[in-house]
């Protein structure tokens, strides 16, 4: 649990009121853009930094001034930080070394440690004979083998390339349901926030923006900022204004009703996710025309990439679908995936 925790380096703020708890066995992504403060709170809750206020429980015990070494907790960091000159097996048992737990027990741990990760056929070779995926599942191995109450890893993967990181998101969620170690996961990867956690928390500036299961992040974003940067293609984010007859769309002056809509006029972000804007049929009830850009054939989809009344505009669509560049395109979506933020504060309007 943190309790109000700040950091502040002279009057620069880095982590500004942030509270989050969480129970045993979660798996907790910190998602954010750089500078937002998530490797900042991965290392107050390691002991390698000091909030300036604030608490940090494990267990319900407060821990600040409980050194790194005494809190259970390991750490896998960006880079594999593996020594050299040491075979695979020692570096996975160098921990216990350190403890002084004796060589066969240590030589067990790694050994079984080593099966859990696939590379018991590596024990015998130092690092350099290793690929970066194997280097990094001896960093998380080394991490395994003390069995920690809790597991944090700073942007682990991000130095593997896009097959590996794949494969290591499986490894860790597989590692996750045997263990069922808590787990706090920093990262700037949606996609890894999105496949791997039990909840995320969406950081920005040094706060929480939201806090929820990946799919309440994805399909009920409580803040533009959240809605924009978890989805790709981001969200599409058309300025309009809401009044007792629905949205009047920036731009085109094009108006769209919208069931329960009431009160006064009302500056508004529309916003809908790409794979909710389809090609329009002529039943369709909220439609609007977009001058098509270019398209890209992803494989699965074709993205396509329109302008609606000075407002960019993008579509994922079945691969099939014809559609040519400077043509006048009607797209449709159904109120239900309508996404509706106020412009002044940001904050989700619609339920």
């Amino acid at each position: 649990e943190l309790k109000a925790i700040s950091k502040s380096y002279g009057s620069t703020q880095i982590l500004k009121d942030v509270n989050l708890a969480l129970d045993s066995g979660e798996f907790l992504v910190l998602l954010g853009a750089s500078g937002c403060g998530k490797s900042t709170i991965l290392n107050i809750i390691a002991g390698l930094l000091t909030p300036t206020t604030g608490e940090v429980r494990i267990d319900g015990k407060r821990v600040n001034e409980v050194h790194p070494k005494n809190r259970d907790i390991a750490m896998v960091f960006q880079s594999y930080a593996l020594y050299p000159n040491l075979t695979v097996e020692r570096n996975i048992g160098f921990g216990l070394e350190m403890r002084g737990v004796a060589k066969p027990a240590r030589q067990a741990a790694a050994a079984r440690v080593a099966r859990m990760l696939k590379i018991e056929g590596f024990l015998d070779r130092k690092p350099a004979q290793l690929s970066g995926g194997q280097r990094q599942r001896v960093a998380i191995g080394r991490a395994l083998v003390r069995e920690p109450k809790i597991f944090l890893f700073d942007e682990p993967l991000s130095n593997l390339d896009a097959k590996l990181r794949m494969e290591m998101r499986a490894e860790l969620k597989r590692l996750h349901r045997m263990l069922g170690t808590t787990v706090v996961y920093v990262t700037h990867d949606q996609i890894e926030a999105m496949t791997l956690a039990t909840l995320i928390a969406v950081m920005r500036d040094g706060r929480i923006e939201q806090i929820g299961t990946p799919e309440e992040i994805y399909n009920r974003p409580a803040t533009a900022f959240v809605a924009e940067f978890v989805g790709a293609p981001p969200m599409n984010m058309i300025e309009a204004t809401m009044d007792a007859e629905g949205l009047r769309l920036d731009g085109s002056g094009e108006r769209l009703a919208l069931s329960g809509s009431t009160g006064a006029p009302r500056r508004v972000i529309l916003g809908l996710r790409p794979e909710d804007v389809h090609l329009a049929n002529p039943s369709d009830d909220h439609v609007i025309e977009a001058t098509v850009d270019f398209a890209e054939l992803t494989g699965p989809d074709i993205i396509v990439f329109a302008r609606h009344g000075g407002n960019p505009l993008v579509a994922s669509l079945a691969p099939h679908s014809r559609i040519e560049p400077d043509t006048r395109v009607r797209f449709s979506f159904a109120q239900r995936n309508m996404h509706i933020f106020d412009r002044e504060t940001g904050r989700r309007i619609t339920p």
